[in-house]
């Protein structure tokens, strides 16, 4: 026990001696520190830790320059030790090389043309300068490498002029352009029905999108651009892609395989040139100054503007032209004017005012989702004008609404049995005249035209009176025992259907389930708006602005009054004078019109003068002169009222010759020998001079229906004239009568007889549009260039194929009289000279100037306000609907006219679509340029990657495979 207690002393011995050690050394330690802190003070550490560093330092840097020198002696040494010195001329022969400047010759030719070759050139070297040059200084002064690549951009520009000079460019522009346009209109427009359909917002833009390139898919089949079109980066790889196939084509094998020289080119065509191109022409903004530039000429009037902001669905839109006219307005309140400038600014206060009320009331509608069809309240709160069934009958737009109607109810043999009469009056009574005018020469056909003639009659009477006629036109049978009588005893006239056809009206016009019925029908209200005539009870005021004729003198004073004077007898009258003194500008209701101030001057028995004046509109003198060539049908001979404008009808030189005219009118109405011919004409001189309101006698609708009717009426005698051309000379006439005559019966029952079908019935969706086309439209250029059109902007497909059948003979008359035979060689004449050298030039030209305005490279041009952009989009829609003709709404209505050119504009306010239709031109493009080239099997393949079309060829896989098993 002792001997482990012992141990134990042992063992804390040194544990002792290490505790005492460890504690004298942290004690003399913190000693050492206080006093070195006293001594020196609080901040000497760390000036001791700065000298340590500074020494460190100056160490190190002794020790790297010691051994450089040391380092660069030795390499001196080791240089003159073993290499031999050169000689003094090779270093002075090269400095002298760099010194000297390099020669570059160029070869400037590219196309053959200098006219062309010299702004081509400009192009070149604007692209090297602004793309290349500005970043190739700063590696390197050699001018080698660019040499080589403008020698190479100019040697792909030779290959290019080359094949275009060899491509026959008139089948591009004629049909392919027109069909690409076309099929995307086509599209565009099923979209848009496909939008209604499932009744979604048109604001949603997204939506949209997407639709339309579904619809592209089912038409297309093959191709579906929406990656290209909506994806930047997705549009970037495929101008990549296709850049580098063109490199290829025009590019020698060499400097196709030099890589650096490929990219760079690539980069320069794709990124520089083509996407900043495709973005600027697919800009909607851009499109619509595009179309207020081209359309310069056209000014708008106020009533299209009005009616653009009445159809109008975007609220912005309407926002932007309230805010616009509130600004005009606060400008125009803030003048300090005097005399005649008053009631000039105050009927452009009063038109701004009415302007922003319109704005204000359409952008209340709209947010309250309230907007109802224009149709359906004119139909239930609107009064309808009332139009007589020999009007309907007259004309095509509104005979093509009756005809559905007629079809509807079962009454279409009734209609074509009318029509059919009228074609045959007319075609006899053309041939009859042309064999009349062949005997007076000698010749002989009698017998041959008679018996054509009584073919055609009894062709006639077997297609709706026989009994065995389906459907059979029901009539007294005494009539067609009659007629049946006729056409086997007594020689056919043009005449002999006319007791038969007289009936048929009277049971049009009375029978309750034809005309009554149809004017109860939505039907006659949407022919009331093809006609334009259908009043928006929405919208205070009347819409053609025929309003009430200012009666009374501006200042409100009058010299005299003559109430009395519809109670002179014609020897008085006949001391008249009558002249318009001047005339003026009103407004009323946000309605501009024209006032005409008639100064009247009357002798009385006394021998005094007696004055004072009137004032009327054109629209009385319109209705006067309806109404007195009613009464007296010799004068409408005689007096000839100028015609009626509907533009720019309010321009100061225009109403200086209208004011000309009416007083020539007026002048030869008071004429002693008129009145001596007519004497009860007086009254209606004498109460159309009085100094009190004008009372219209036939209103807005009798005005509106002679302005309608009469072009028609004097074009074309009925409807059958549409159909049925007269012969081109009485020498040809009788070489083409029997031709005529044979077919006759069979153009009768293929134009009128059989019942045109109300739709087309093959389904036109998921076609394109150029396989509608008759095989016989082909070879005329511009009547295939304008049914095609036609059709997709005013979607005519969908209507009956007797209207268009008459559409399409219009406008071969029209071109024909307008062109004559020579047409389709003046249209080749004018490809050739938008192909031509000068014409090229000026597009390169062009292209420089847009690009390089001055000379500089054209900055990114800031994006314009929204306001400014939506006033831009209803100034072009005011231009598109002003320049439209009014011969046009005749054919095919006013409502039909306004959509077709509102469906055109909208197409163009969605970029993505804008830049499908680009990239369409310019695959037709290439596809014309290189016949030789797979280029659409290329396409099909670039765009392939598109989900779309991945699904739509999964989905019509099996479709595919269920028909193979049924065959």
């Amino acid at each position: 026990m002792f001997g482990s207690i012992s141990i134990s002393h042992h063992l804390l011995d040194p544990i002792k001696v290490l505790f005492r050690a460890g504690v004298s050394i942290w004690g003399w330690g913190g000693l050492g520190i206080v006093l070195f802190v006293v001594t020196f003070g609080p901040f000497a550490i760390f000036y001791f830790a700065f000298y340590i560093l500074c020494f460190l330092g100056g160490g190190l840097a002794v020790t790297l320059l010691f051994g450089k020198i040391n380092s660069e002696k030795y390499l001196e040494k080791c240089e003159h030790s073993f290499l031999p010195a050169a000689p003094t001329a090779v270093p002075r022969a090269l400095e002298e090389m760099r010194r000297e400047s390099k020669q570059i010759k160029i070869d400037r030719r590219l196309t053959g043309s200098s006219i062309i070759d010299e702004p081509l050139q400009q192009v070149i070297q604007f692209a090297l300068r602004d793309y290349i040059q500005y970043w190739y200084y700063t590696l390197s002064d050699d001018e080698c490498f660019l040499l080589e690549v403008r020698k190479t951009i100019q040697n792909a520009l030779v290959q290019f002029a080359t094949r275009s000079k060899e491509v026959d460019w008139q089948p591009y522009f004629t049909t392919r352009l027109v069909n690409d346009f076309a099929a995307h209109l086509h599209v565009f427009r099923k979209t848009q029905q496909r939008i209604e359909d499932s009744r979604q917002k048109k604001d949603a833009s997204e939506e949209f999108v997407d639709t339309f390139f579904e619809v592209e898919v089912e038409m297309e089949k093959e191709v579906c651009r929406d990656l290209i079109c909506t994806s930047v980066k997705d549009e970037e790889a495929f101008l990549r892609d296709l850049c580098e196939i063109l490199l290829y084509l025009f590019l020698p094998p060499g400097d196709f395989h030099n890589k650096n020289m490929r990219y760079f080119l690539r980069e320069i065509l794709a990124k520089g040139i083509l996407f900043p191109l495709i973005n600027q022409l697919s800009d909607p903004d851009y499109i619509n100054q595009y179309i207020i530039w081209l359309i310069r000429d056209a000014n708008c009037n106020y009533e299209a503007f009005l009616n653009i902001i009445k159809l109008s669905d975007k609220v912005v839109e309407l926002e932007a032209v309230r805010d616009r006219a509130a600004e005009e307005l606060q400008y125009l309140r803030s003048l300090d004017t005097a005399g005649d400038d008053i009631s000039t600014i105050k009927n452009q206060i009063n038109s701004l005012l009415f302007v922003k009320k319109i704005c204000e009331t359409r952008v209340q509608r709209l947010n309250s989702g309230k907007e109802v069809d224009r149709l359906k309240l004119a139909a239930n709160f609107g009064k309808l004008c009332t139009i007589p069934l020999d009007s309907i009958l007259m004309n095509n737009v509104a005979l093509q609404f009756f005809m559905e109607y007629m079809q509807q109810t079962g009454g279409q043999a009734h209609l074509f049995f009318w029509l059919t009469v009228e074609g045959y009056r007319v075609t006899a009574q053309q041939q009859l005249d042309v064999l009349r005018s062949a005997q007076k020469d000698g010749k002989r056909q009698s017998n041959q035209t008679k018996g054509l003639l009584r073919a055609a009659a009894v062709g006639v009477y077997d297609q709706y009176l026989s009994e065995k006629a389906s459907p059979r036109v029901h009539v007294d049978d005494n009539l067609v025992a009659k007629l049946a009588e006729k056409l086997n005893y007594e020689d056919t006239t043009p005449e002999i259907f006319d007791d038969i056809q007289r009936k048929v009206y009277e049971m049009m016009l009375k029978d309750e389930q034809f005309y009554p019925s149809f004017r109860q029908n939505p039907l006659y209200v949407r022919m009331l708006a093809e006609l334009d005539m259908l009043k928006d009870p929405s919208i205070r005021g009347s819409d053609d602005g025929d309003l009430e004729s200012f009666n009374g003198s501006p200042t409100g004073s009058l010299n005299s009054s003559l109430d009395d004077l519809s109670n002179a007898n014609s020897e008085d009258s006949l001391q008249l004078q009558v002249s318009i003194s001047d005339t003026g500008v009103c407004n009323d209701h946000g309605k501009t019109y024209a006032l005409y101030a008639i100064t009247v001057q009357r002798r009385l028995p006394d021998g005094s003068d007696d004055v004072w004046k009137t004032y009327r509109r054109y629209s009385d003198f319109h209705d006067f002169h309806m109404r007195i060539t009613e009464q007296f049908e010799n004068l409408s001979n005689l007096l000839k009222l100028p015609g009626k404008k509907t533009f720019n009808n309010m321009d100061k030189d225009f109403l200086g010759k209208r004011k000309k005219d009416l007083n020539t009118y007026l002048q030869l109405l008071i004429n002693p020998e008129i009145i001596r011919a007519c004497p009860a004409l007086i009254p209606y001189v004498n109460e159309f001079l009085e100094n009190k309101a004008y009372s219209k006698g036939k209103g807005d609708f009798a005005r509106k229906m002679d302005t309608l009717v009469n072009p028609l009426r004097n074009s074309m005698r009925n409807v059958s004239n549409v159909v049925k051309s007269i012969p081109d000379s009485l020498a040809e006439g009788m070489t083409k009568v029997s031709d005529n005559m044979d077919k006759l019966g069979h153009e009768l029952k293929h134009t009128f007889l059989k019942v045109p079908p109300l739709k087309p019935e093959e389904d036109s969706e998921h076609v394109r549009v150029s396989a509608h086309l008759d095989d016989n439209v082909d070879d005329n250029i511009p009547l295939r260039v304008m049914l095609l059109l036609m059709d997709e902007v005013f979607d005519l497909k969908d209507k009956n194929h007797w209207l268009r059948r008459n559409i399409k003979n219009l406008l071969q008359q029209l071109i024909r009289a307008t062109y004559g035979d020579t047409i389709n060689r003046k249209i080749v004449d004018h490809v050739d000279w938008m192909t031509s050298p000068e014409q090229v030039a000026e597009t390169v030209k062009r292209f420089r100037d847009s690009f390089w305005p001055n000379g500089i490279l054209a900055e990114s041009a800031p994006r314009r306000e929204k306001a400014i952009r939506m006033r831009s989009r209803v100034a072009a829609k005011t231009k598109m609907l002003v320049i439209m003709p009014d011969e046009l709404k005749h054919i095919i209505g006013a409502e039909t006219t306004r959509k077709g050119i509102l469906r055109v504009f909208e197409m163009f306010q969605y970029n993505q679509l804008n830049r499908r239709l680009v990239y369409v031109f310019l695959e037709g493009f290439l596809e014309t340029l290189f016949p030789q080239y797979k280029f659409r099997e290329l396409f099909i393949k670039l765009h392939s990657r598109s989900q779309r079309m991945q699904k739509y060829k999964q989905k019509s896989q099996p479709v595919q495979v269920a028909s193979c098993q049924k065959r």
